[in-house]
Order: C-alpha cells, then sequence, then structure tokens
C-alpha cells in the first residue's frame, strides 16, 4: 500500500527488499540527500527493514543517524534536532504483526503532505534517483540519547508541575503491547513517581494482543486496573503515538476523550484555537465553547491537523483516535505528551478518573461502513447532501452534516468500493440509530 505518508504492506509478500530499497532511495532523492533520521518501533521484521532502508540511503549518498527503538515522534523530534533534511519511522503502527511499513517525514519534522509524496512516488515509479559514486557513500551514526531528549522536553512544559505529579503517588497501569511504548513510557511514569504496573512491556514486536488501542483489545489491562487498584490504565499503540485510557473502574474512556482532556487542561492556562478533524468528537468544541475557544476543523489524517496547528501557532490539537498533538514539543501525535498531561489534570483535579471524564460533555461515537458494490460513492454523497441541504453542511473531506449536539460524516474509500459513516451523539443508542438511518438512505435507489 503506498500513500503519501509512506509504504506499507506484509513482509515477505508486498513488502519486499526490493520495494524497500526502491522507496528508500527514491525518498533519499527526494531530501536532496542530505541528512536522515531513521528509527523503528520493536516489530520482529523491523532490524531487517531498517537495514535495507539504512543501506538505499547511504547508496544515494544521504548520511543517516540511526536512533534505535523509539516512538514515532522521537523521530519527528529528531529530524528538528538535528536540523536533518527528513526522517524515516519503520513502523506499521497498529497494524498486526506481519505487517511493517516505512513512514517519511519531511525536513519540517511533519509528515508528508499530498504533494510532497507525490514527488516521491514518482521519483519512485521513474527510479529517478541517482547512485552515489564509491566516495560520495552515505555514513552512518548511531545517536543514543533520543529518547532521554524526548522525555525531557515533556517534561520541561510550563504547565506539566512535576513535583505536583509526584506528591500524588498515582499507580498507574500500562499496557504497551510489546512495542515501542515500552522503552520510554515507563521511563516517562517512573520519573513523574509513578507506580507502574506493567503489562507486554517488553518492546520485542511480539504483541500480546491486536495491537490498536480501543476497548475490545485492552480486556486484560481492564482487569488488572481493578485487581491491581490502581488510579488508571493506560494503553499504548506500538509506535506510541496513541494513548487511550482506563478509568480506575477499569472501564474504558474512549479513545475520543485523551484529547478532550488535554483540551480542557490546557485552555484555562493558554486560550488560543484547538485543531482537530472532522471525525473527532464533539466534547471538543463544548469544552472550548466553555472558554471562549475557537476550534477548527481539518480532514481527517494527522497531516492535515498538524500543518493548520503550525500554520496558526494552535494551543493543542490532535485526533480523536488517542492522538494529542502539543505544538510546544512537536507537531506530530505524541503519546508521552497525552499521558504527562492526563497526569497533570488528575493531579490538579484532586479525584478519581472517572469523576474528571464525568464532568466532560457526554458524547459517543459510533462507526460503520456501507459496501457499495455497484453504486457510485460519489452518487451517495451527492444525493444525500441534497436530501439536507437546509442543514449545515461541510464538504471539506466527503460529507459532514453538523447539528447542536451530533453529526453525521460520510467518507468514501479511496481504496475500495465503501463509504464510512461515522455519527456522534449524546448517547451510544442515538448515535447507533444516526448511523442506521444513514446507512440505509446510503443504500435506497
Amino acid at each position: 500500500m503506498v500513500s503519501i505518508s509512506g509504504i506499507r504492506g506484509i513482509v515477505g509478500d508486498t513488502l519486499t527488499p526490493e520495494v524497500l530499497i526502491n522507496f528508500a532511495s527514491a525518498f533519499g532523492e527526494f531530501c536532496g540527500k542530505g541528512k536522515i533520521i531513521v528509527g523503528r518501533d520493536s516489530r520482529v521484521t523491523g532490524e531487517m527493514v531498517q537495514n535495507f532502508v539504512v543501506s538505499a540511503l547511504n547508496s544515494v549518498g544521504c548520511d543517516v543517524v540511526e536512533i534505535g527503538i523509539v516512538p514515532t515522534p522521537t523521530v519527528q523530534m529528531m529530524v528538528e534536532k538535528f536540523h536533518a533534511a527528513g526522517g524515516i519511522a519503520v513502523t506499521a503502527s497498529h497494524n498486526p504483526i506481519e505487517w511493517n511499513a516505512m513512514k517519511l517525514i519531511s525536513g519540517t519534522g511533519l509528515f508528508l503532505d499530498g504533494e510532497e509524496g507525490e514527488k516521491v512516488i514518482e521519483i519512485a515509479k521513474n527510479k529517478s534517483y541517482t547512485l552515489a559514486t564509491y566516495d560520495k557513500i552515505g555514513k552512518v551514526e548511531k545517536y543514543e540519547k533520543a529518547i532521554e531528549d524526548h522525555i525531557h522536553s515533556v517534561l520541561d512544559l510550563k504547565f506539566i508541575d512535576v513535583d505536583l505529579i509526584r506528591s500524588k503517588k498515582f499507580k498507574v497501569a500500562l499496557d504497551t503491547v510489546n512495542g515501542a511504548g515500552g522503552t520510554t513510557i515507563p521511563q516517562l511514569l517512573e520519573t513523574l513517581g509513578c507506580e507502574v504496573v506493567g503489562l507486554n512491556l517488553e518492546p520485542n514486536g511480539i504483541f500480546a494482543h491486536t495491537p490498536e488501542p480501543v476497548p475490545q483489545n485492552l480486556t486484560d489491562l481492564m482487569e488488572v486496573v481493578k485487581s491491581s487498584k490502581s488510579d488508571l490504565g493506560i494503553a499504548i499503540d506500538p509506535d506510541a503515538d496513541r494513548c487511550a485510557l482506563i478509568s480506575e473502574e477499569g472501564k474504558p474512556l474512549s479513545e475520543e476523550y485523551t484529547l478532550a482532556l488535554a483540551v480542557k487542561l490546557l485552555l484555562p492556562k493558554r486560550n488560543g484555537t484547538v485543531v482537530t478533524n472532522l471525525s473527532t468528537t464533539l466534547a471538543v468544541d463544548k469544552i472550548a465553547e466553555s472558554y471562549g475557544a475557537k476550534v477548527i476543523r481539518t480532514a481527517v489524517g494527522e497531516i492535515n491537523v498538524a500543518k493548520k496547528m503550525k500554520e496558526i501557532t494552535s494551543t493543542i490539537g490532535g485526533e480523536g483516535n488517542g492522538g494529542v498533538i502539543l505544538g510546544d514539543v512537536h507537531y506530530g501525535r505524541d503519546s508521552l505528551v497525552a499521558v504527562a498531561l492526563t497526569l497533570q489534570h488528575l493531579a490538579e483535579f484532586g479525584g478519581k478518573i472517572s469523576a474528571l471524564h464525568k464532568s466532560l460533555p457526554q458524547f459517543s461515537i459510533c462507526k460503520k461502513k456501507i459496501e457499495l458494490g455497484e453504486i457510485n460513492p460519489d452518487a451517495v454523497l451527492e444525493k444525500i447532501a441534497e436530501m439536507f441541504k437546509n442543514e449545515i453542511l461541510d464538504f471539506t473531506d466527503g460529507l459532514k452534516i453538523c447539528r447542536e449536539n451530533s453529526w453525521i460524516h460520510l467518507r468514501k474509500s479511496n481504496t475500495e468500493p465503501i463509504v464510512r459513516v461515522i455519527t456522534e451523539a449524546p448517547t451510544s443508542e442515538e448515535a447507533e440509530s444516526l448511523a442506521d438511518e444513514f446507512v440505509k438512505l446510503a443504500l435506497e435507489k
């Protein structure tokens, strides 16, 4: 699968050495043969994939800084620190164990946007890169303090009161699903005075469960939170850019509320604009409204949120998948930032995280997909837009129908004949009913 942000596939099937070498070489050419930062998650194929990537970059004349097994946001930060021409994170994020990928990062520390991604794809397709002569082959150096740098940058945030958090002596149940988070999150928590009850912390890439940090994959963590009487549970995805929370009652808060909690903490301290995507919870808007702050919605995709945040110097932003972005650290989803802000909020609140969650506006999201078969997805969206033309419509990314306490977002897939239907309402029953209504409307002739 080739997209603007990277190349992913099943190792030994679609993600072959030839594919890796071709795209890494193309990326090196795109970056002007400059210095490239390379880091990876803990997948069992990570070292092999990284070796091909680094060799390919060297072969076109790029020097490489290897930073080891690290969160994806750490790679982004190191691109900025080293003033590098770009970066590659070897990770397939929350994809299953047999997958791996290259996530491509520009010299700004942001993932490639559409235009940049197309340029890399074009270079790879035409193999229009030039190999270096023997005396111009790139060099490799290792940098072993990337994680330390990342943790320090989070702890140095002016609205993180390390002493206050330490004084609370939080007990935290942590599941890093044997991913890159195991190299960083325990260290961050211990520095903040937390007692860590660990699950699947060893970064060996052998995922103990389906790796995406959604409730159905976190049943063991929920049980451990309750049995250990922890103050909260934290689940991190394999490349440690997303963070999901479990209450002390062993109940998931929904990934949407990781960002909502961060917004609620930040806006009283530094008012401004919040940026998120069209499919993120309305709770963010309601919180912002209570502080007289503005919310800007972008198309779905981290790069769209991050670019807008950087453009306007946003207070905070992110996505409703547990991805919190804070420009003070860097413009990318960052689980270390999410963890620190959550603990700061809980410390200031002085109560249980379940009560803190209940103090926020309550909404529930439902996600469905419509198998269209021979039906044209554009025709479906046009038909529904016409039916609801008297309501507030947003065409930024598919079709979104915006209501005071609910919304319906329909997006067509770029790769298969389906339309994704995402709805939100104050209760799960209302959200489900809305989704069913629009699935039915889409399929009516």
